[in-house]
């Protein structure tokens, strides 16, 4: 368990890099500088999104600045939204995923972003303007707040969204129970994350953890299951998506250099790290509840 000091310094420590991320434009796993600062060889922020799914035309009708490379999966998710749905991102920085499902759930939905960031915060509500202009659509917000405390009311939410951020939280446990909460009777997450195959070495562990977002606070695979197990969600799926690690080593990003320079020989950084699609329903009332 994460004590309150280390939960603390933790939260701060992943605001003051997604504050300078915001500041920059640039992504903590793609061309970044919290992965030692973009060369020619790193994939953009377009391309990193192209290899894990989303399509140009989704990518084209983006406000200027929306995508930072931060998505490690997830556009699924957004297709399978429907007319008059409200959705729930968290984490939503720039805004990324909230501007794409805001057509998708139309007039009669509404697309919510949280993000505990500022600077985040206001990147994404100075783009909501570009958004209802190019769209005809007021139907996205944006709100301040930890994914630990979501400022939503219960049952409030048809589909819950997040994209590489629940696995940065110190209280993991603590958001799934959150997401449990603000889900309506039958509501979905449609999540995607950072989690392990088998736990890395001591020191690569160490140096995912000074890179403060993509692979820090990663955990098995089997226990993010069981966490969300834990919060009371069934129809439980986790699904890993190796291409997202894979694109990242390809592409020389640093964060991926530096793991693989100290794992045992024969071994590469996506037999331990893998972007996971996450999936599970809240159960519908039942028995007089």
């Amino acid at each position: 368990m994460t004590s309150s000091s280390n939960a603390d310094q933790i939260r701060e420590k992943v605001q003051q890099g997604y504050t300078a991320v915001a500041q920059t434009s640039s992504s903590c796993c793609g061309p970044s500088s919290f992965s030692g600062g973009p060369d020619e060889d790193h994939l953009s922020a377009k391309q990193l999104a192209e290899s894990i799914g989303y399509s140009a035309d989704q990518l084209a009708q983006l406000p200027e600045g929306a995508n930072m490379g931060l998505s490690c999966g997830n556009p699924a998710a957004i297709s399978a939204l429907r007319e008059g749905q409200i959705v729930l991102d968290l984490g939503s920085g720039g805004g990324f995923d909230v501007f794409l499902a805001g057509p998708k759930v139309g007039a009669t939905g509404r697309a919510i972003g949280v993000d505990m960031t500022p600077a985040m915060l206001s990147k994404a509500r100075a783009n909501i303007d570009h958004y209802s202009k190019s769209t005809g659509l007021s139907n996205v917000e944006f709100r301040l707040g930890e994914i630990e405390h979501l400022p939503v009311a219960d049952n409030s939410i048809d589909v819950v969204i997040s994209n590489c951020v629940i696995n940065l939280s110190p209280g993991k446990q603590q958001v799934w129970s959150e997401i449990a909460r603000v889900l309506k009777p039958g509501g979905i997450v449609a999540a995607s994350d950072m989690t392990l195959f088998k736990p890395l070495p001591q020191e690569a562990h160490d140096i995912a953890q000074a890179f403060v977002g993509c692979v820090a606070g990663a955990i098995l695979i089997e226990d993010y299951k069981q966490m969300v197990q834990d919060a009371g969600l069934i129809s439980v799926l986790l699904k890993p998506k190796p291409e997202y690690v894979q694109a990242l080593m390809n592409s020389g990003n640093e964060l991926y250099r530096q793991i693989q320079e100290v794992l045992p020989q024969g071994t590469t950084a996506s037999d331990y790290v893998t972007s996971v699609a996450v999936a599970a329903r809240k159960p519908q009332s039942c028995c007089g509840q």
